[in-house]
């Protein structure tokens, strides 16, 4: 029979996660978690939106002429374009400036109609009366080719043309419409830092643009706006499309000799004037690489329109869709770069390919072919930073709180200080053992056992806590290693996992307040609660093992070895000796403390070798402690007499316990021999 897993008591993932988040949310606190995720979300529209966005939408740009001038396509003359332009020769010739000489017009329209052009497009707007109005509407009605003349409407450009001007405009048109001459829209879009970059849309109330209305129809760019693909030409000396004089082509005999520049071709006629009709563009705006010119005609933005579009050159543009996605990766990548705890080199590595990635990526789709107008590149990088910043702020105020956390913890254990510098190189306690002097306290509380089966458990815990947090808390004010707790007894260690040249005082110090605070305990026992007993410790220096013991898994820094097994014997001793607390004369002598009496020289239980015993007495007059001092020393000599004498003497210290015990045992052993402890 199959048993299921008891679902019930396990915590599930779910739950984990909640706890996760509300441990991060109280770590990180409410406020900023919101800013933090408020924070995401503007990185997250940088990184989307950059390009519409104010300042950034100016870089933006700037990074993408500088893309579009570096990789636009070198090409010889288009054959298939040419523009006959009014110049400011033209103007002078004629003695008219604005509105253009309209004769000259008509003239060469008369002459291009019989070269056999494909078509026509007229980038000039007849939005004023003029003298000659009649032979030009004669011309355009007269036309074999198909012509298109400009329309432009106060609506979509009212810095080009006022209403009263619209309304000529719109009569002229009227007068000279055939099925062979018709309005077409010349507008040409800027962004807003005045920028010929995109095709412009097509509203409903104007006429097809003039690059569509002049060439066949092709689906694919008849909602175009994408990139202009503006290009360059292979030399300075033949510019990308071909640009004449219209004053050739209106003298009948000039005309003649440029016949075989219009024939097939699609004719776009202009103006090429010094300071009107002139567009920014990607090309333009750091200077022409090539022909060096600041900026370029309107005929021949709409020119490299064509251009483009007789190429059928539509590069492909990421979809909406795909720029969340990256946009995503990006700010997720900026987190993840801010919460990494990888080594220096990998992260050196991370940052840098992120860095090469914000630079290099945009120019390389661009050299590829692909629309990069939209894409927001440094709207990228900036989305990035701005994760990393948000996050790495959060997580450096989570890794102080935590770290906060760990010191307190782990000052639980260790003095604060010693915390601190091991927070600072956790290797200090790395997992493995090493051989150290220190110096070992152990204490023992009286008949605890005993009292545990009389007294109710809750008042156990409450008596057992409360006892062990004054013994700790006096472990760690002097510094100490509070290495574990078994059952009421401490065990603690001076010298590891940094030592310290006063280790010694600072142990014996505390071995003498941990009896005290033992004391005070007794003495503050809730009512009802039988006689507690003395605080018993022993301390010794020696040699031990220590380190972090256990696995990864589950460590604990400690020590062992025969050095913590003789204090420990040595606080056991206190019972036979009725003394409160044993230090050893290795500690005694380390310790830098002169408040010790000799309590003589014992075999501890289990042992072979003698030690020499002494007990803090700083209360003790200092003639009393040289007197005990000469009682012991004649007792090593062998001299019974003076041990006697000197017993005789110090009668009246035999009242306390631990003094009449130190006379019964010198008294046992007359020769000088150690105690034996049972």
């Amino acid at each position: 029979m199959a048993l299921k897993p008891d679902t019930a008591s396990a915590p599930s993932s779910r739950d984990e996660v909640g706890r996760s988040a509300n441990r991060l949310i109280r770590q990180l606190g409410l406020v900023r978690m919101l800013a933090t995720l408020g924070f995401l979300v503007f990185a997250l529209a940088v990184a989307r939106y950059s390009p519409t966005m104010p300042l950034l939408g100016d870089a933006e740009n700037a990074m993408y002429d500088m893309r579009a001038a570096n990789f636009a396509k070198k090409v010889d003359q288009d054959p298939r374009i040419l523009m006959v332009v009014y110049t400011d020769d033209t103007l002078i010739d004629t003695g008219q400036r604005s509105p253009v000489d309209r004769t000259i017009l008509a003239n060469a329209l008369t002459n291009i109609d019989r070269m056999g052009a494909k078509s026509i497009g007229i980038d000039i707007l007849f939005d004023q009366p003029q003298d000659d109005d009649e032979a030009l509407k004669t011309a355009f009605r007269s036309m074999q080719t198909p012509t298109h003349v400009a329309y432009a409407s106060n609506e979509t450009n009212t810095e080009a043309i006022q209403f009263r001007q619209q309304e000529f405009l719109e009569q002229f048109l009227k007068d000279i419409t055939t099925a062979k001459t018709v309005p077409t829209s010349i507008r040409l879009l800027t962004d807003p830092d005045g920028v010929a970059r995109r095709w412009p849309d097509q509203p409903k109330n104007l006429p097809p643009i003039m690059v569509r209305a002049m060439t066949p129809p092709n689906a694919a760019f008849a909602d175009y706006r994408g990139a202009i693909r503006f290009r360059l030409p292979l030399s300075s000396d033949r510019p990308v499309i071909n640009k004449l004089p219209i004053d050739l082509f209106a003298d009948p005999e000039s005309a003649e000799f440029v016949a075989s520049e219009v024939k097939g071709k699609h004719v776009l006629i202009g103006g090429d004037f010094v300071d009107f009709d002139k567009f920014d563009t990607p090309l333009t705006r750091i200077g022409d690489v090539v022909t060096g010119d600041s900026q370029m005609i309107g005929l021949e933005v709409h020119a490299h329109m064509m251009s483009q579009l007789l190429d059928n050159d539509q590069p492909f543009s990421f979809p909406g869709w795909s720029l969340w996605v990256i946009a995503l990766v990006v700010v997720l990548a900026g987190c993840a770069t801010a919460i990494s705890q990888a080594r220096a080199w990998i992260m050196g590595l991370l940052l840098g390919s992120q860095i090469l990635f914000f630079i290099t990526v945009p120019f390389i789709l661009q050299y590829q072919g692909f629309d990069t107008l939209d894409l927001p590149s440094f709207g990228w990088a900036t989305g990035w930073l701005l994760a990393y910043t948000s996050v790495g702020a959060a997580a450096r105020v989570v890794g102080s709180k935590q770290r906060a956390f760990a010191q307190n913890a782990l000052g639980k254990y260790l003095p604060r200080s010693v915390a601190a510098e091991i927070l600072k190189d956790p290797d200090k306690l790395a997992l493995h053992g090493e051989k150290r002097e220190i110096f070992c306290v152990f204490t023992d509380l009286e008949g605890f056992t005993k009292l545990t089966h009389a007294i109710e458990p809750e008042m156990v815990a409450f008596l057992l806590n409360n006892y062990l947090d004054k013994l700790a808390d006096v472990v760690l004010q002097y510094g100490g290693t509070l290495d574990k707790f078994v059952g009421d007894a401490v065990v603690a260690f001076w010298g590891a996992p940094i030592s310290f040249p006063d280790d010694g005082e600072r142990a014996v110090r505390a071995a003498w307040a941990m009896y005290e605070a033992g004391e005070e305990f007794r003495r503050s026992a809730p009512e009802g609660v039988p006689p507690i007993g003395r605080t018993r410790v022993g301390v010794h220096f020696g040699e031990a093992i220590v380190g972090n013991f256990g696995g990864e898994g589950r460590i604990q820094y400690t020590a062992f070895g025969d050095s913590m097994n003789t204090a420990a014997r040595l606080e056991a001793a206190n019972k036979n000796l009725d003394t409160r607390v044993l230090v050893s004369r290795e500690a005694a002598e380390r310790s830098g403390l002169d408040w010790y009496r000799p309590m003589g020289r014992i075999v501890l239980r289990g042992r072979a070798k003698p030690v020499d015993i002494f007990e803090p007495a700083p209360d003790m007059p200092a003639g009393e402690r040289t007197q005990i001092a000469q009682l012991v020393t004649a007792h090593e000599a062998g001299d019974s007499d003076a041990v006697v004498q000197l017993t005789s003497q110090l009668q009246e210290m035999g009242q306390e316990e631990a003094i009449a015990n130190l006379f019964k045992r010198l008294g046992q052993t007359q020769k000088g021999e150690s105690y034996v402890l049972g």
